[in-house]
């Protein structure tokens, strides 16, 4: 009898019934819905082919590398929307697609994002968090926030976690450093809650406010908290003799702290979480605790050597050691033998290794538009589509269309090198104050929350499992529209008090 039914089984799974019965069963298996997966699959594939073979977009992009590397953003875009592959497989696949369409000529230079200082300050974050979670020091840290500030409430969490990312913007002279240093604190608060739709909706609302929307907020806040400022300012005192100070920064920019309550009631309405409670409340916060008992001995151990990397971090102006090459110097330290007691195999189980992946090939996707030239035709296409019109309808046209252009790229950085020279070209052009055009829209670059692979403290927080794309983007979509607002109807005036008129040309 068995025989007989493997037999038929064999024979279903021959005939296009059971084959397309069998395939989207494996779909279901592996935990995606089989419309979502197979529509976002083909679609991807279909418009990559439309876009690198059918359409012809004449002087707009003229070269056909730009074309070709435009196919394999937009193929790159719905395959992380539709989430119809695995991330870390797309993140492959990128420089693979990137060197068979010849939209780049040579492998090394192809798979460059996976060699960027960034990738391995990403890596030994991730490490760094595997550790800490293996030494549930992530859970001592979280209970230990929680217990000072008494929180026991999502809304709680969120402001007290949102203080906590906002002082590291003193300190800590990245956003993706800041976002990777409190990875491990916010996976040991939402290690805390349970799995009831209300507390995933509560996790969600923490990763996504806590390391995305906290980081990038003090990003802008602080001249050294951010590294497309420190290079718009360059350009501003080299190009134009406008000088700008760490506190000149800071009184211009002090407005945008506004913005987060904004964010966090988008981040509430949309996940309708902010009464839910840790289970148990400080009983529980207090009986976890407990039941750690006292710091042991490798746990502070691991904690000097990561308040090491994080001082070496926020001193590189000084050492002058890229953050990336300190997470591994550190990363070498804790595998000192007998540094502490957990083998690589624990380690490597707990390291997100498919989040690197991804992170390697989106920065991989983010050089190729600048080196064939798409990021840069995509900008000068939209100086037609601004002249003659109001300096309200100008901002509102380019943030929206830097936004557009951000959905392949994740490197922040690597974006306002791009568009800052081409915004300060622009702004004369259009009878606009150079310095306010820029920072308005190359700021609000910064708040680009569609997908978590626009930012690096988005594939940090997507790292942790807490939600997936669909969840990111129905917090995210409103909150990049907040930020356009704010900046036009906010910061703009409050630019103008400060002698930065966007809507009148700067007078040197």
């Amino acid at each position: 009898m068995e025989e007989t039914k493997t037999i038929s089984t064999e024979a279903e799974i021959l005939s296009g019934k059971g084959a397309l019965s069998y395939w989207l069963e494996n779909i279901r298996t592996q935990g995606t819905h089989p419309n979502k997966t197979v529509i976002g699959y083909v679609t991807a594939w279909a418009a990559w082919a439309a876009i690198l073979w059918l359409i012809d977009f004449g002087r707009a992009i003229p070269s056909y590398p730009a074309q070709a590397t435009l196919a394999v953003v937009v193929w790159a875009s719905i395959m992380w929307v539709s989430e119809a592959m695995p991330v870390g497989v797309t993140g492959l696949m990128i420089p693979m697609l990137l060197v068979v369409t010849k939209a780049i000529p040579t492998i090394p230079q192809a798979f460059g994002g996976f060699v960027l200082d960034v990738t391995f300050l990403t890596l030994g974050a991730f490490l760094f968090a595997a550790i800490l979670s293996a030494a549930r020091l992530d859970t001592r840290i979280a209970l230990t926030i929680l217990s000072k500030m008494k929180a026991t409430r999502a809304k709680q969490i969120i402001m007290g976690l949102f203080a906590t990312n906002m002082v590291l913007g003193l300190v800590v002279p990245a956003a993706n450093a800041r976002s990777t240093t409190v990875l491990p604190i916010v996976n040991g608060v939402i290690g805390l809650f349970g799995d009831t739709p209300a507390e995933q909706n509560a996790k969600k609302a923490i990763v996504i406010s806590c390391i995305v929307y906290a980081t990038m907020v003090g990003g802008i806040l602080f001249l050294t908290a951010h590294l497309p400022n420190v290079l718009m300012v360059g350009l501003f005192d080299k190009q134009l003799g406008v000088r700008i100070s760490w506190i000149q920064w800071l009184w211009l920019h002090l407005p945008i702290i506004g913005l987060y309550p904004i964010m966090y009631w988008i981040v509430s309405s949309v996940f309708r979480c902010g009464a839910v409670e840790v289970p148990g409340g400080l009983a529980r916060i207090s009986k976890e605790n407990d039941e750690l008992g006292p710091t042991k001995p490798h746990e502070w151990v691991i904690l000097v050597i990561f308040g090491f990397a994080a001082v070496m971090w926020a001193l590189e102006d000084f050492h002058k050691i890229k953050t990336g090459m300190v997470a591994l110097i550190a990363v070498g330290v804790f595998f000192i033998p007998g540094v502490f007691p957990f083998n690589w195999r624990l380690i490597q189980s707990k390291t997100i290794w498919g989040t690197w992946l991804l992170l390697g090939g989106a920065l991989s996707l983010s050089a190729a538009m600048a080196s064939t030239g798409l990021a840069k035709h995509v900008a000068l296409m939209l100086l037609p589509a601004v002249q003659g019109h109001g300096w309200v309808v100008v901002l509102f046209i380019m943030m929206a269309a830097t936004q557009f252009i951000r959905l392949g790229m994740l490197s922040n950085i690597a974006a306002i090198a791009l568009l800052a020279p081409i915004l300060m070209e622009m702004a004369p052009l259009l009878g606009m104050n150079t310095v306010a055009f820029t920072l308005l829209v190359a700021n609000v670059d910064t708040f680009a929350f569609v997908i978590p692979t626009q930012v690096v403290a988005g594939v940090v927080a997507y790292s942790t499992g807490a939600f997936n794309m669909s969840d990111y983007m129905k917090a995210g979509f409103p909150t990049m529209v907040a930020a356009i607002l704010w900046s036009v109807l906010v910061m703009a005036p409050w630019y103008a008090v400060n002698g930065f008129p966007v809507w009148e040309p700067l007078v040197k």
